[in-house]
C-alpha cells in the first residue's frame, strides 16, 4: 500500500519560468515564487485534503517538511555530480523544491495556498525581503525592485545565473563545483539549507518555537 503522506515529486520546472530566469536572472527568486504559487497551490490543497486523516497541522506541516528534505538531498546528489557544468540547474532545482515544500507546509497548517500572500512570504522566508507585505509589494510592480532588494541584502551583483550560482556555491563550499566529488556535498548542503527554510516555514506558519523535527 502507498503511502498517502507521500508528497511525490516536484515535477520538472516549466519551460516559461526557465526563460524568465535567463532573460531576467536577477529577478529568479521572485520568477520562482510566482511560478510555484501557480504551480503547487493546488497539489498541496490536494495532498492536505488527501494526507491529513489521522494528522494535527502540525504533524502534517513536518511530514512535508522531512519529505522535501530527502528530495533536496537527492537532487544535490544527483545534480552535484556533474559539478560546475550543472551548478545552475542545482540551484534552481533546489529552489523549486524549496519553493514546494513552503506551500506544503503553510496548506498543512491550514493557510489557503492560493493566497496573493503566499509567494511574498516564501521570499520573506528566503530572506530576499524583509517582510512579506515588501515582498508582495514588489511582486505587485510598486517599491524597490528585486535588483535593489538584492543590492541591499549584500547578494551578488553579477549579471548572469550562472553567476549567480557560482556566488552561492562557492559560499556553501567550493567543493561541490567539482564533478563526482561535489555529489556528496552538495547533497549535505542541500539539505541543510533546506532544513533551515523548512524550520522557519515551521515557526512562521505554526508557532512553533520549542519542538522541531530532525
Amino acid at each position: 500500500m502507498s503511502d498517502v503522506a507521500d508528497v511525490g515529486r516536484p515535477g520538472p520546472i516549466p519551460a516559461p519560468l526557465w526563460r524568465q530566469i535567463r532573460e531576467r536572472p536577477e529577478r529568479s527568486p521572485e520568477f520562482i515564487a510566482l511560478a510555484a504559487a501557480k504551480r503547487f497551490a493546488g497539489p498541496a490543497e490536494s495532498w492536505v485534503r488527501i494526507a491529513g486523516v489521522g494528522h494535527t497541522p502540525q504533524s502534517l506541516a513536518k511530514v512535508a517538511y522531512r519529505k522535501h528534505v530527502r528530495l533536496a538531498r537527492l537532487e544535490g546528489l544527483v545534480l552535484g555530480i556533474g559539478g560546475f557544468t550543472t551548478s545552475t540547474f542545482n540551484l534552481v532545482g533546489l529552489g523549486w523544491i524549496q519553493a514546494r515544500m513552503v506551500f506544503y507546509i503553510a496548506a498543512a497548517q491550514g493557510y489557503d495556498p492560493h493566497h496573493a500572500m503566499r509567494p511574498a512570504e516564501l521570499l520573506a522566508l528566503w530572506e530576499v525581503y524583509e517582510t512579506p507585505a515588501e515582498a508582495r509589494t514588489s511582486l505587485d510592480g510598486v517599491g524597490k525592485t528585486m535588483a535593489e532588494s538584492l543590492i541591499t541584502a549584500q547578494m551578488s551583483r553579477k549579471k548572469s545565473l550562472t553567476s549567480f550560482a557560482v556566488n552561492w556555491m562557492v559560499k556553501r563550499g567550493a567543493g561541490r563545483l567539482i564533478p563526482f566529488i561535489g555529489a556528496p556535498i552538495s547533497a549535505m548542503q542541500n539539505a541543510k539549507t533546506t532544513k533551515r527554510l523548512g524550520r522557519a516555514a515551521l515557526d512562521y506558519y505554526g508557532g512553533e518555537t520549542k519542538s522541531r523535527p530532525d
